[in-house]
C-alpha cells in the first residue's frame, strides 16, 4: 500500500489557519491594530469601507520594518515578539504567535507599505492568496500601512456569511473600543466610507469613555484604584442606577488586553449585591495589572481567554476594590451639602436643656363641618369633641359584599374573551391575578405586555399606531456606528407610530411617540432597543422585523414593580387574550399559568 499523508502547501495550511484566526472583518481590524501597537505606534488610523468587505487599511507611525522583514512577516509563525518557548511566560506584546498577518493574506489581497525611520526608502509588498506578487522599494511615510482588500475573495462561502453592513460594522466598532478603551496613550482615528466616525485624541481612560459612549458617563461612574502585591485594580464602575438590561457596557482588561472571564465578571457584580434589579447588569471599565508570568493567554486564538494562577486571590481584591468604590463613592454624594450660615453649630452651653417643642392647634375643628372653616385656629373650644367621635351605631348597608359579590368571572381561555368587568389583583407589583372558570390565572404584567406591544407593532399595516405630538421635542444621539444602524432602521420605526428626523450625523429629533412611550425615557429606549436588536441579528436565520419589533415591544412594555390600576390590569388581561398567541411572549417566555383549585390547599 502506497503511502497515503502529504504535507500541506503553505497556502493551504494558511487558509485553514485563517478560520480560526479572521472569521469576519472585525478580526482582521483586531489583529492589524495589535501589530500597530506592539510596533511602539502612537497614531493609528483605520479606514474602513463597505464596513471591512472592500477595504481594511491600518496606517501607523511605528518602526517601521526592513525590506526583508517585511516579506517575512506573512510567513506562518513568522514573529518578532518571541524567540523560545519560555518567552511564552513573560509575554508584554498583544501577539505573539505569527499567524495573523499568513492568514490574512491568504484569504484576502493585501498591500503593505513600511519604511524604518533612519531608512531612506521603504518597501512595498503585493501579496495574493498567499502568493507574492510584487516587492519594490518605494517612497512613503516611516511607519506602517497595510492596506487588506477583497476579504474572503477566495473563500465565497465565508464571504456570503457575512452580516449586512450595518453588523459588521458594529463589530468593527466593538474591536476598536475593546483596544482604545484601555490605551489611551494612542490616538486613534476611524473612518468608515470617507467619513470619520471617531477621532480619537491621547487622554485618559474617562475621556475614552465619554467619547465612546456620551459625556453623560462622567456622572454616572466611580473611579476604582487599588493596589496588591497579587494585582493592581484601576478603572471606573457605573452606578447601579445606571444599569441596563443587556449586557454591552462590561469590560474588562488583563494587562492591556480586553478579556471574557466569567468568574471575575461576577466578582464585580457581586459587588452590587442587592442594588440591582433582576436580570440588570452594571457598567465597568477595569484593567488588571498582573504578573505576565502569572497568567497564560496562550488557550484561544483571539487571545481574549486566560488562565490565572492566583484566580482565588484576584477575584477577591476585585471584589473588593469594585465594592469600596460603590460604598466610599455613593455614601459620599449622599452625605454631600452646602450647610447654611443660619444655622448655629456651636456647641451647647454646659447644663442647656433643650425646651420641649409645642405646636398650637384648634380644638374644636371638625373638618366635615362648612361653620368651621373660617374660625379663629387659636380658639379652644371642645364643645364638638362629641360630635366628631361619635360612636352611635350606623345603620346597615342595603348592600353587604359577599364572597360570591367579590370573585372575579374572568372566563375560561377556550374564549379568548375576558370581561371589562372582570377583577384582578396585582401580587409583588409583577403579577396579575384573577378568577376564571377553570381556577385562578397568573399573569406576569411585563411578559403579557411584551406580547400585545410586539402583535401590535408587527400588525402595523392594520392601522393600530397612533403617534402623539410631544410638547417639546426630544434630541436622542447615538455613537457613530449606532447612529448608522438607527437610520438603517428609521423607516421601520417611523411605521411603529414614531416621528423622528436625523438632526446632523449623530442626533435625531422626535416629535411623536406611540401612546405607550413616555418621552423622558426616549434616549435609554432607543439605546437599548439598539443593543438587543444588534445581539439578536447576530443569531442566525434572524428576521429583522421580527427582532426590531421585540426589542422595542422589551422597552415599551410595564416593568416589573410598577403598580398597576383596576383598569390598566384588565385592559391588560383583555389585550393579551386577544392575541392569536397569549400564552407566549415574544422571545418565547410563558406569559401566564392556570392553577386548578384542586392544587391550591393540597
Amino acid at each position: 500500500m502506497s503511502d497515503i499523508i502529504n504535507i500541506l502547501p503553505d497556502s493551504v495550511a494558511n487558509q485553514i489557519a485563517a478560520g480560526e484566526v479572521v472569521d469576519r472583518p472585525a478580526s482582521a481590524v483586531k489583529e492589524l491594530l495589535e501589530n500597530a501597537m506592539d510596533a511602539g505606534a502612537t497614531d493609528i488610523q483605520l479606514i474602513v469601507k463597505d464596513a471591512g468587505r472592500t477595504l481594511i487599511q491600518v496606517i501607523d507611525n511605528g518602526s517601521g520594518m526592513s525590506d526583508t522583514d517585511a516579506r517575512l512577516c506573512f510567513e506562518r509563525h513568522a514573529t518578532s515578539k518571541i524567540k523560545q518557548a519560555g518567552d511564552l511566560f513573560d509575554i508584554h506584546t498583544m501577539g505573539f504567535r505569527g499567524e495573523a498577518l499568513a492568514s490574512i493574506a491568504a484569504i484576502a489581497q493585501v498591500e503593505l507599505r513600511t519604511r524604518l525611520h533612519d531608512a531612506e526608502l521603504g518597501t512595498e509588498v503585493v501579496i495574493e492568496g498567499s502568493t507574492v506578487k510584487s516587492q519594490n522599494p518605494v517612497q512613503c511615510p516611516a511607519g506602517t500601512s497595510i492596506a487588506v482588500k477583497n476579504l474572503f475573495y477566495n473563500v465565497p462561502a465565508r464571504r456570503n456569511f457575512l452580516k449586512k453592513d450595518s453588523v459588521e460594522l458594529s463589530h468593527i466598532e466593538e474591536v476598536l473600543r475593546r483596544i482604545a478603551l484601555i490605551h489611551c496613550e494612542i490616538s486613534f482615528s476611524f473612518y468608515h466610507n470617507g467619513r470619520l466616525l471617531y477621532d480619537l485624541k491621547a487622554g485618559n481612560m474617562a475621556q475614552r469613555i465619554s467619547q465612546f459612549f456620551s459625556p453623560a458617563y462622567k456622572e454616572r461612574l466611580y473611579a476604582v484604584d487599588e493596589t496588591s502585591d497579587v494585582v493592581r485594580v484601576k478603572g471606573y464602575i457605573g452606578k447601579a442606577e445606571f444599569a441596563r438590561k443587556t449586557r454591552g457596557e462590561q469590560y474588562l482588561f488583563v494587562n492591556g488586553r480586553f478579556i471574557k472571564h466569567p468568574a471575575l465578571s461576577a466578582a464585580v457584580e457581586k459587588a452590587y449585591a442587592d442594588m440591582l434589579p433582576d436580570r440588570s447588569y452594571p457598567s465597568y471599565f477595569i484593567g488588571l495589572t498582573v504578573d505576565p508570568s502569572r497568567i497564560d493567554v496562550n488557550i484561544h486564538p483571539t487571545k481574549t481567554e486566560v488562565k490565572f494562577i492566583d484566580e482565588h486571590a484576584i477575584f477577591a481584591i476585585l471584589r473588593a476594590a469594585a465594592k469600596k468604590a460603590l460604598g466610599q463613592f455613593s455614601l459620599a454624594s449622599e452625605f454631600e451639602f452646602n450647610p447654611s450660615d443660619e444655622i448655629d453649630f456651636s456647641p451647647a452651653p454646659k447644663g442647656y436643656i433643650p425646651p420641649e417643642p409645642k405646636i398650637s392647634y384648634n380644638h374644636s375643628y371638625n373638618p366635615f363641618s362648612s361653620s368651621q372653616h373660617h374660625e379663629n385656629v387659636s380658639h379652644k373650644d371642645t364643645r364638638e369633641w362629641d360630635n366628631f367621635f361619635d360612636t352611635k351605631p350606623v345603620d346597615k348597608p342595603a348592600f353587604e359584599p359577599t364572597i360570591e359579590a367579590c370573585t372575579p368571572t374572568l372566563p375560561s381561555l377556550e374564549t379568548q374573551q375576558p370581561s371589562m368587568t372582570s377583577a384582578c389583583m396585582q401580587v409583588q407589583g409583577r403579577y396579575i391575578v384573577s378568577a376564571m372558570a377553570s381556577g385562578v390565572i397568573v399573569v406576569d404584567q411585563q411578559r403579557a405586555h411584551e406580547r400585545i406591544i410586539y402583535d401590535r407593532l408587527m400588525n402595523r399595516n392594520a392601522g393600530t399606531t397612533h403617534p402623539q405630538q410631544l410638547l417639546f421635542p426630544v434630541n436622542c444621539s447615538f455613537t457613530p456606528a449606532d447612529a448608522d444602524i438607527f437610520n438603517e432602521l428609521l423607516p421601520d420605526i417611523k411605521a411603529r407610530g414614531f416621528e423622528i428626523e436625523p438632526l446632523g450625523q449623530c442626533t435625531f429629533v422626535v416629535t411623536a411617540t406611540p401612546t405607550d412611550v413616555a418621552d423622558t425615557e426616549l434616549q435609554q429606549l432607543f439605546d437599548q432597543t439598539l443593543a438587543e436588536y444588534k445581539s439578536s441579528m447576530l443569531q442566525k436565520f434572524s428576521n429583522r422585523d421580527q427582532c426590531l419589533c421585540r426589542s422595542l415591544a422589551r422597552q415599551m412594555a410595564v416593568k416589573a414593580g410598577r403598580q398597576l390600576e383596576q383598569e390598566e390590569m384588565q385592559q391588560i388581561m383583555v389585550d393579551l387574550f386577544s392575541s392569536p398567541m397569549p400564552d407566549r411572549s415574544p422571545d418565547g417566555r410563558k406569559t401566564f399559568v392556570v392553577i386548578d383549585p384542586k392544587d391550591l390547599l393540597n
